[in-house]
C-alpha cells in the first residue's frame, strides 16, 4: 500500500485537483493531475459504483493500481498530485502487463507535461 505521506485524506483534499486539474485520458483510466498543494506528492484512485456493483471488484482495481504507482513513480518531491479515475469494468480483469502499460503511458504523459 502507498504509505499515509502519498495518499489524500477526505473528499475536500481532492477538491482542488477536480477543479484545477488537467486530464489525460487511455481506454481505462482517466488521470487528473495538477501542482502538488503539499511538499509531497499526493494520489487518489477512485472507481465509483457504475463501474462495478460489487465492492470486493472496486477494492481490487483500486489495490491494484496503488501497488502500480507504488513501484512505479519515483521517490521525488517534484510529482504532481494524480487522481486516477476509473472508466469502465474491463479494469478489473486487466492483465497485470495490459493495466501497467496503460498507466505507465499515462503517467508518462502527465510528468512530461509538468
Amino acid at each position: 500500500m502507498l504509505s499515509r505521506l502519498h495518499r489524500f485524506h477526505g473528499h475536500n483534499s481532492l477538491r482542488a485537483v477536480y477543479q484545477k486539474g488537467r486530464p489525460l485520458y487511455s481506454t481505462s483510466f482517466k488521470l487528473l493531475y495538477a501542482p502538488a498543494q503539499k511538499q509531497t506528492y499526493r494520489v487518489a484512485v477512485v472507481v465509483s459504483k457504475k463501474v462495478h456493483k460489487s465492492a470486493i471488484v472496486r477494492n481490487r482495481i483500486r489495490r491494484r493500481t496503488y501497488e502500480y504507482v507504488r513501484t512505479s513513480l519515483p521517490q521525488q518531491n517534484n510529482l504532481p498530485d494524480l487522481v486516477f479515475i476509473v472508466q469502465t469494468p474491463g479494469a478489473a480483469t486487466l492483465p497485470a502487463n495490459a493495466l501497467s502499460s496503460e498507466l505507465d503511458s499515462l503517467l508518462k504523459k502527465a510528468l512530461s507535461s509538468i
